[in-house]
């Protein structure tokens, strides 16, 4: 763990509120398939200047829902999959969970075998809370680690059936198709906030 997390995650000076970020999504009632705007690229729903400092995303893993958010307001909803283990929080290294929280975006950069990778900062203090409450509850071993490098990106060329078929296959990662992953890569920067939700 960092030094210069050690004071949030002893809760100094309060804990943070694990209120969620986002409202719930409202899908139109037009669409039937529940996916708001899947047919409309972003470029078109955005228009031509953005702010990216207002772009955010909410991730609703029971969902295999992302859905980009601009200045508070939901814009268009993608379909995602998870770690190999979907249900439930990442409390440790291995363990294939996606972790739930409150998170923002580390860096962002292509990848040769996922098109891109949109990097979270997790573990966060609250992660570091949970890790260590699992460690006290002997609910993980005293020796796990907490695992990093969890982030949004596609899938190897030519799996989009991956997501059509919500198969559930990294080991703690967002997945998206490529065309996906590649038009949210677009609007989003350093620092934004990523939700990520049961």
């Amino acid at each position: 763990m960092p030094f210069s997390q050690i004071p949030a995650v002893l809760c100094l000076p309060s804990c943070a509120d694990d209120s969620m970020v986002h409202p719930a999504v409202v899908t139109k009632a037009s669409r039937p398939d529940g996916w708001l705007n899947s047919d409309e690229s972003l470029a078109s729903l955005l228009g031509e200047f953005v702010d990216r400092a207002k772009v955010s995303l909410l991730i609703e893993k029971s969902q295999h829902r992302v859905t980009v958010f601009y200045d508070s307001e939901p814009v268009k909803a993608y379909e995602a999959v998870f770690g190999t283990v979907p249900v439930g929080d990442k409390r440790m290294e291995g363990d294939r969970k996606t972790p739930e929280g409150v998170f923002r975006i580390r860096d962002l950069y292509p990848h040769d075998e996922w098109s891109k990778f949109i990097w979270l900062d997790y573990p966060t203090p609250e992660s570091w809370q949970k890790h260590l409450r699992a460690k006290m509850k002997g609910d993980i071993g005293p020796d796990d680690t907490i695992g990093g490098e969890i982030g949004i990106h596609g899938v190897p060329e030519g799996a989009d059936g991956l997501i059509d078929t919500r198969a559930n296959w990294t080991w703690g990662c967002i997945a998206l198709k490529n065309a996906d992953v590649d038009e949210i890569y677009t609007y989003e920067t350093q620092g934004s906030v990523v939700e990520l939700v049961p």
